[in-house]
């Protein structure tokens, strides 16, 4: 009896063990809470989170990401990647520029309000070492537009958006 009760106590130690690596170093889930990435994503929408890719290599234009806030490191965000460093952004007449060309963004939800833009100080290169990041729902996103976002070190991204687990409706890949 105490022989299985030992071998019970290894199981749960190496399960748990197991369990918090897999989740420091390889996914965790999420909850989308807010309207920042509509339509793309939803509020309330639960995603898995990957951490594998970014240790071979840095987040890219287009990724959708999870990010610490840099305001409050416990709190995270979700957000795609519209820059990275050496990347030259400027906003325009409702309109992002990245090195100078007009981005072709079919994945935001409107035009920005050119009050917001008004916040953003235009033409501005992007460090080495961060990245931009920008809600799909522009006109109702805290993002790298707002200083206490900017720019994103890459040290505070978690990991990319991966797939979509709630709603079962919308289950897969997150484009």
């Amino acid at each position: 009896m105490l022989k299985e009760l030992i071998e019970l106590g290894k199981a749960i130690i190496i399960s748990i063990i197991a369990a918090f690596l897999i989740m420091t170093f390889v996914f965790e889930t999420v909850s989308v809470d807010g309207h920042s990435m509509d339509p793309t994503l939803q509020h309330k929408n639960r995603l898995i989170v990957e951490k594998v890719s970014y240790y071979f290599r840095e987040p890219k234009p287009e990724d959708i990401v999870v990010i610490k806030y840099p305001g409050d490191p416990r709190e995270k965000f979700i957000k795609r990647v519209v820059a990275v460093g050496g990347d030259k952004v400027r906003i325009e007449d409702g309109k992002l520029y990245v090195n100078n060309i007009a981005k072709e963004e079919p994945y935001i939800l409107e035009t920005m309000d050119s009050q917001i833009d008004d916040n953003f100080q235009n033409d501005v290169e992007i460090p080495k070492g961060t990245i931009f990041v920008m809600g799909d729902n522009r006109n109702n996103s805290m993002d790298s537009r707002y200083p206490d976002v900017g720019f994103v070190k890459l040290k505070m991204v978690v990991g990319r958006a991966a797939f979509r687990i709630f709603p079962f409706s919308s289950f897969g890949k997150i484009n």
